[in-house]
């Protein structure tokens, strides 16, 4: 049995991976959102494609695509995240197993430990993946479709 000495150091290490929890608890939370939001908007232009004909049909299907492929990179980015709460959870549980039975494993908690961070480090360039993304869509909203292209700046000074 394992006295409360020797446990209290184990809690304090454990306070680590529970902040880590909260903090992409909270980024989970707002990559939800944003997926509600890409799927509400989908969802309108969708509907409002059916109703319209010729280039802003086309202009309205370019922006879907753009939205399909986000959906896409938010939910990646949520699995990934999801895999690093999952890992700090298992990285807790590891602490308190190896104080328990008094086992000095210090890889078993080194690995999980890199898959923690390694899942919460593709999360977060997946969602900026997502984020530059969002700026495509919003090109074709203001420019055009096809390659995004640019407005002629020459034609703007007029």
């Amino acid at each position: 049995m394992i006295s409360i000495a020797k446990l209290i150091p184990v809690l304090q290490t454990a306070i680590g991976p529970v902040i880590l929890i909260s903090g992409v608890g909270l980024l989970l939370l707002s990559m939800t959102n944003r997926l509600s939001r890409v799927i509400d908007r989908a969802r309108n232009l969708l509907a409002f494609s059916e109703t319209i004909h010729g280039p802003v049909r086309e202009k309205t299907l370019a922006q879907i695509d753009i939205l399909w492929s986000q959906a896409r990179l938010i939910r990646m980015s949520i699995l990934y995240a999801a895999v690093s709460v999952l890992c700090a959870a298992l990285l807790i549980i590891a602490l308190f197993i190896t104080a328990l039975l008094g086992l000095e494993d210090a890889w078993l908690i080194s690995v999980i430990f890199m898959c923690c961070m390694a899942s919460l480090i593709a999360s977060l360039l997946v969602f900026i993946r997502d984020i530059n993304l969002s700026l495509s869509a919003f090109k074709v909203e203001l420019y055009g479709y096809g390659d995004h292209a640019e407005p002629d700046i020459r034609m703007n000074k007029k």
